[in-house]
């Protein structure tokens, strides 16, 4: 598709598809775009997307940015998911490793600079896997944050420059949960003790009583995205 062709796709798809089930938007992704991939965190909404596409169609690839310090949760959740539906998600990693990247910008750059860390560790790393892809799918909700409240089922991602499929959107928190119950779908035991959303372990601390679900990522700084999604006010 060229540019007009995607900007068409977009608009017709989006309208489309807003009162569709997250179902039959993945269905049109897997149909439309060969080259197509979700992007996995491991929290409940990237869980229940997996389980959807494994499905829908199987053979799509799912990767996740191993930052190298998420937490031990996270990681033995990545092992669960693998064996349970028999596929391997694909490890992206940051060029620098941990010590690398301390050498080069001193200790703890994650809680001095976490726009950098980010940038290092999650940012250039999605930049330089989704050159592979014609389409991506992400787990992004509306009600997750102001930033997302805009976000459509269906968009051009200008920064990466492909297709960009939001099937849950539309979805609340207590749709997902719901989900994940019904299909007894395996989930991220950190749920279960306060962290509602979850990033490296540095950076994530559990959500008080009355707290907004986002609080507990990059707490101490005025960071509220890794910069993997543009911010859409």
């Amino acid at each position: 598709m060229n540019l007009f062709e995607k900007e068409a796709f977009v608009t017709k798809a989006s309208e489309e598809f807003e009162n569709q089930s997250p179902e039959n938007l993945l269905r049109l992704a897997v149909e439309s775009f060969p080259k197509l991939t979700l992007a996995c965190s491991f929290g409940a909404e990237d869980v229940v997307l997996v389980d959807m596409l494994q499905k829908i169609n199987p053979n799509v690839d799912i990767f996740y940015l191993d930052t190298n310090v998420h937490f031990a949760d996270t990681y033995e959740t990545r092992d669960r998911l693998e064996q349970h539906y028999g596929k391997k998600f694909v490890q992206v990693l940051p060029k620098l490793t941990l010590e690398e990247q301390a050498q080069q910008f001193g200790d703890e750059l994650w809680k001095n600079n976490p726009n950098q860390c980010c940038g290092i560790r999650k940012v250039d790393p999605l930049t330089d896997v989704l050159k592979n892809y014609d389409a991506w799918i992400t787990g992004i909700r509306r009600d997750q944050a102001p930033t997302r409240a805009n976000a459509k089922k269906v968009e051009y991602d200008v920064k990466f420059g492909l297709i960009k499929f939001n099937p849950l959107a539309s979805w609340t928190s207590e749709d997902v949960w719901n989900y994940i119950r019904a299909n007894d779908v395996i989930y991220n035991p950190l749920h279960d003790k306060n962290y509602p959303s979850i990033g490296c372990e540095h950076c994530t601390r559990p959500v008080a009583a009355g707290e907004d679900p986002r609080a507990g990522r990059w707490a101490d700084s005025d960071k509220v995205e890794c910069g993997l999604h543009p911010t859409e006010a």
